[in-house]
């Protein structure tokens, strides 16, 4: 496993010591015990006790354009921002494409994104634990992308949520535990194109990705999630291009969501930044922007790292560390540019209606 680095919050530093050797997945996840529940002479396994944890979150992430040659060197295809996530004892992206080198595109659509497995091994490689994939472009190659998709999925072992063979796995968690801490995470879209909705929307008897426009199976999903968990995570592709305060529709859906036992709702669509801040004890973002993206620029190449501290089931620090997009890659902010993002991007809370601190 990784060794992580100090990672400073507000003053404060988040300390963070080497992590284990577990097969769960995520880079803080607690190792096996070695002793063997029963065994004659030996220790039974102790619970492993809660300890912080530092997640971090990246927005719009494929391998469109110039970036499709980043994927012949996976160790260093998302660039220098792979420190800032191997940093974090959990990472996750949106992943805006679907994985296939074959299918059909989609009909009516100007863009679509796809990309081969080895896209896998460039999140590992770069420090990214979990993926989602419910977007408006998780199934840009149709049902024959999509079969590629979730074999890929299945051949890599890198854990994605918000798509599956049916509904029921495609609104199944990722179930982890990091540092003694049982995370759960949901994925689903908000957005999806009108002449597409049903074909892409998983059923009971058909694959494809998680509708967060169902908000009944949405709080369900939550609900399912928070049995057995300690933090649970809800990744929604949601908003409105190029728009920088939250839609109406992802308010209400926040407020549903945290209500049924989110601890964090996070997400992005808009390709630019957007606020968040804590609603009722929960922590929720309403825009990542975008992330690894081959046609950024201008707006749009603003980015960041949010880092998200929490404690005994609660976030209690956040942090946003700025990027700007370069070559489609983000490259981290120094210096006074960072500060000012920063401050411009503390802004952006004053249309959200949350608070900008835990309560």
């Amino acid at each position: 496993m990784r060794g992580k680095t100090a990672v400073v919050m507000a003053g404060v530093a988040l300390a963070a010591a080497a992590c284990g050797s577990g097969d769960s997945g995520a880079k803080g996840a607690t190792p096996p015990p070695s002793a063997k529940p029963g065994g004659t002479g030996g220790k039974q396994p102790t619970k492993a006790a809660k300890e912080p944890i530092l997640i971090a979150f990246g927005g719009d992430t494929h391998f469109e354009g110039q970036l499709r040659g980043q994927l012949a060197q996976p160790s260093t295809a998302l660039g220098p921002v792979a420190k800032q996530l191997r940093a974090a004892d959990l990472a996750m992206v949106n992943l805006e494409t679907a994985i296939t080198t074959g299918g059909t595109p989609a009909p009516g659509k100007e863009f679509t994104f796809r990309a081969p497995p080895s896209a896998f091994k460039a999140l590992k490689a770069a420090g990214v634990d979990v993926a989602s994939m419910a977007n408006n472009h998780g199934m840009d190659y149709m049902e024959g992308g999509l079969r590629d998709s979730l074999a890929a999925i299945k051949r890599s072992g890198f854990p994605v949520v918000g798509i599956g063979k049916n509904a029921d796995a495609a609104y199944r968690p990722y179930r982890v535990t990091v540092k003694g801490n049982k995370v759960a995470i949901v994925g689903a879209t908000q957005v999806l194109d009108d002449n597409l909705i049903q074909a892409w929307t998983a059923t009971d008897t058909k694959g494809g990705l998680a509708s967060a426009k169902n908000i009944p199976r949405m709080v369900q999903a939550v609900k399912e999630a928070r049995q057995g968990s300690d933090v649970v995570i809800v990744h929604l592709h949601w908003g409105e291009e190029l728009k920088s305060c939250p839609l109406a529709r992802q308010q209400e859906l926040a407020k549903a969501l945290v209500a049924a036992g989110a601890d964090i709702v996070v997400g992005g669509h808009a390709h630019i930044p957007l606020g968040g801040g804590y609603m009722n004890g929960s922590y929720v973002h309403y825009g990542m922007g975008n992330f690894v993206f081959y046609s950024a620029s201008g707006q749009t190449a603003k980015s960041g790292v949010l880092y998200l501290k929490v404690e005994n089931g609660k976030v209690t620090k956040d942090k946003w560390d700025p990027a700007l997009i370069s070559g489609g890659l983000p490259v981290p902010m120094k210096g006074a540019a960072a500060k000012t993002e920063v401050k411009r991007w503390n802004g952006l809370r004053s249309c959200t209606g949350l608070s900008a601190r835990p309560s």
